[in-house]
Parts: C-alpha cells; sequence; structure tokens
C-alpha cells in the first residue's frame, strides 16, 4: 500500500506484508501493527518527535483510554513529563481528512480529562500546535512544536 507524502521531514518506516496486509512497526508499543492511513500520520508523527523534538518514546502512549462522560474513547497519542503527567495530546487523522471544530472538539474532550499543557492536531499535511493557559483561560496557537528538553 502507498501512501502520500506528508508534511513531515522525512522518515523511514519499518513496513512489512503480512497475507497481503501492510503493518508497520511501531516502536512505542514494541510490535506491528496495520497500517492504515491514520497510523501512517501517527507513526510519523511520533518519530518526528523523538528524532527532531527529542520526545522519549518511553514517555508516549499510544491510543490512551480515557473515560469522558462514561464512555471509553481513545487519544491517538499521550506524551507526560518526567514526573509522569500528562503532557501533551495529539490527535492524527488521515492525510484525506480536512482538520476542523470537530477535530479541535475530539481533543478538547480528551483535555478535558487530562488537563494538558499542549494540543497537537494533525494530518501529516497541516499541524497546529496550541498552548493552553489555564490560569487565563486561553489557548495560544505555537508557530512551532516545542522541543520536550524546553520545559
Amino acid at each position: 500500500m502507498r501512501f502520500s507524502k506528508l508534511n513531515f521531514p522525512n522518515i523511514k518506516l519499518k513496513t512489512k506484508l503480512v497475507n497481503g496486509i501492510s503493518e508497520v512497526f511501531d516502536v512505542v508499543r514494541n510490535k506491528y501493527v496495520k497500517l492504515t492511513p491514520e497510523e501512517w500520520v501517527r507513526q510519523h508523527c511520533i518519530h518526528y518527535l523523538h528524532k527532531y523534538k527529542q520526545y522519549p518514546y518511553g514517555l508516549m502512549a499510544i491510543e490512551k483510554v480515557i473515560k469522558y462522560n462514561r464512555i471509553s474513547v481513545r487519544a491517538d497519542i499521550v506524551i507526560y513529563n518526567n514526573l509522569a503527567e500528562p503532557f501533551m495530546i495529539i490527535e492524527c487523522k488521515s492525510p484525506n481528512i480536512n482538520l476542523s471544530k470537530d477535530t479541535l472538539y475530539q481533543v478538547a474532550k480528551y483535555n478535558s480529562k487530562l488537563c494538558v499543557k499542549y494540543l497537537l492536531l494533525t494530518n501529516g499535511h497541516l499541524h497546529f500546535c496550541c498552548e493552553v493557559n489555564y490560569k487565563n483561560l486561553t489557548i495560544n496557537l505555537l508557530e512551532n512544536v516545542p522541543d520536550y528538553k524546553s520545559h
């Protein structure tokens, strides 16, 4: 299966074909997973955050289950700080999905439970990173994803 080039630095993913199904190696979960368009974006995001922004793999949780109104939902990626506190929520969409108010609402639902400092939305082509200021009750759009070591 071929996927479009994304707006991430060139990253080589480890893939294989099993019974006609493409799989990609997820370094965080330490296993091969089915390669879907959304997974294509998620894996590029994981590698970008690690290689270019120095986020440790060990502080990333993939498809983190969160309870919201008695329903279990899954955040694509949650990054923790060194104190094991949630630090960033990342919502990855398939490249053909437009990022919209609905996407922002989805990640805001997750954040109502986790109260992180940063929210990142991406479809692989567009990336929006926001900093949440709980003291002033504001959300600021950032020009870049912050480096892990800057916090």
